[in-house]
């Protein structure tokens, strides 16, 4: 558009500081559309690049885990290893099948397989978490009967501290998305209100003026698209346009359109970030990173440093299946603690 939403006036001293906090919030908005669409711009090619480079390999690297598993399950259930052994063929095994189990890239009947496997191991782990559970409570009972201080032990505390961290995590993450939802529900109601307050202005068919009402027309047609489209910020131009036309000139805003425009224009700061994000998520990059902190370029490069990792990865796991179609290479990897 042709107008400018940044608040100046041709009076002697400076805007005010909240309108200086609005202009530079607007600045923000002006680089965070011009982000937001130069990456949905390269989106879909960036997708196909990565398609093209990475899918290969991962179907691949899908394959030979798919051997491995099937190959130790093979030999745990024909021979015999020590207790130490079969705990670590049994993680190695969880470990693949967990995997392995949402994989698109194998047939039906290896992804039967691995399910199976799966599901084994999940029941597994349920009955040893009843298990130590009662342990547990056994042994806490034994305390209090001898009056010792039930204080946790090692292992208990590190789990707990475990626990205590992914509940953060996971708590953090729900304030993010609620921030994020927050955010959202406040740019929604602001684009409603922007709107009906344009359409009460400039709706043609309030017009008796033929010259004026083409001139509505128009202008009533862009607001709904950008209504369509939810492009907040184009209304709140289009808005501040038509108020200043119809005499607030070059006045400075009042204190209550200043919060407004505040308000609204956080929410859809924060709605083009989430959005942003969201394209660079897709990327499935090994590392997160910004927007403002990477170009294009930069994508393309990450992209070709994981594909590289990924095929020393699939070369690796290619070594260790030769080592586990025989019983002497598993136990030389077991031995070796590489398994």
């Amino acid at each position: 558009m042709s107008f400018d939403l940044k608040v100046t006036i041709k009076q002697k001293g400076d805007v005010s500081g909240p309108q200086k906090k609005l202009n530079r919030l607007i600045d923000q908005i002006e680089q965070q559309k011009n982000r937001f669409a130069t990456w949905q711009n390269a989106q879909a090619k960036i997708q196909q690049h990565t398609r093209q480079k990475l899918m290969p390999v991962y179907s691949e690297l899908h394959e030979v885990l798919f051997q491995q598993l099937d190959q130790l399950w093979t030999l745990l259930q024909q021979h015999e290893f020590s207790k130490a052994e079969i705990q670590q063929l049994d993680e190695k095994i969880a470990q693949l099948a967990q995997l392995l189990k949402r994989s698109n890239m194998l047939k039906d009947e290896q992804l039967k397989l691995v399910k199976q496997i799966d599901t084994f191991y999940q029941q597994h782990a349920q009955q040893s978490a009843k298990k130590n559970k009662k342990v547990q409570s056994a042994k806490f009972e034994q305390n209090e009967s001898y009056g010792q201080s039930a204080e946790l032990e090692q292992d208990d505390f590190e789990r707990y501290a475990a626990d205590q961290q992914q509940a953060r995590e996971q708590a953090k993450q729900l304030r993010q998305q609620q921030k994020y939802e927050q955010a959202e529900q406040m740019a929604a109601q602001s684009l409603k209100t922007v709107y009906l307050k344009i359409a009460a202005m400039i709706h043609p068919d309030r017009e008796q003026d033929e010259s004026k009402k083409e001139e509505k027309t128009e202008l009533f047609q862009q607001a709904s698209q950008a209504y369509e489209q939810q492009d907040l910020f184009y209304l709140l131009k289009l808005q501040l346009k038509l108020e200043r036309n119809k005499g607030v000139g070059a006045k400075e805003l009042s204190a209550e359109q200043v919060k407004f425009y505040k308000l609204a224009l956080d929410a859809q700061s924060q709605q083009l970030e989430s959005q942003i994000s969201e394209i660079l998520d897709s990327f499935q990059l090994a590392k997160k990173v910004k927007a403002e902190h990477v170009h294009i370029s930069d994508v393309y490069k990450a992209i070709d440093a994981d594909c590289a990792e990924l095929k020393q990865q699939l070369k690796w796991e290619k070594e260790r299946l030769k080592h586990m179609k025989k019983l002497s290479g598993v136990e030389m990897l077991l031995g070796h603690g590489v398994l």
